[in-house]
């Protein structure tokens, strides 16, 4: 009996998404500091790589709630690591930008969990599939972009 190309596909989804996740919950468990949550980092990731930022813009690009986006910006806040500035073209908005000690937060996190997923790769995958697990990587962005 042949399977349907949906069930592969249903099959494939629920394997990417448990690697995923599994990956990303072990790379945290790696850090050597406590970091802030995913969602704050992916808005400093998001701000460090594309600049300046209203609320509203992050809330699409990083398909956030507002109200949920509100909590991650005043903590970021608090800790100093973004800057919340009036929009001179229209005063009912806010400008995001990434603070220098931000920026520090946002490549501590990720040097420490990077360090970790190379040693990871080069104890656990051959040369062969470090290169397959170069093209997946570009892949999973495509598909978290689009």
């Amino acid at each position: 009996m042949q399977t349907e190309p949906a069930d592969d596909l249903a099959t494939l989804a629920r394997a990417v998404r448990e690697g995923v996740g599994r990956l990303n919950w072990r790379m945290r468990a790696e850090a050597d500091a406590p970091a802030p949550g995913p969602a704050a980092l992916a808005v400093l990731s998001r701000l460090h790589q594309g600049g300046t930022h209203t609320p509203g813009e992050l809330a699409e690009a990083e398909r956030m709630h507002p109200q949920s986006l509100t909590r991650v910006l005043a903590s970021l806040a608090e800790r100093e690591l973004i800057t919340r500035t009036a929009d001179p073209a229209d005063g009912r908005r806010s400008l995001i930008d990434i603070t220098p000690a931000g920026l520090r937060t946002l490549r501590d996190c990720s040097a420490a969990r990077e360090a970790w997923l190379a040693s990871a790769l080069e104890r656990t995958l051959s040369p062969t599939e470090q290169e397959l697990l170069r093209l997946a990587a570009g892949l999973l962005t495509r598909i978290a972009d689009s």
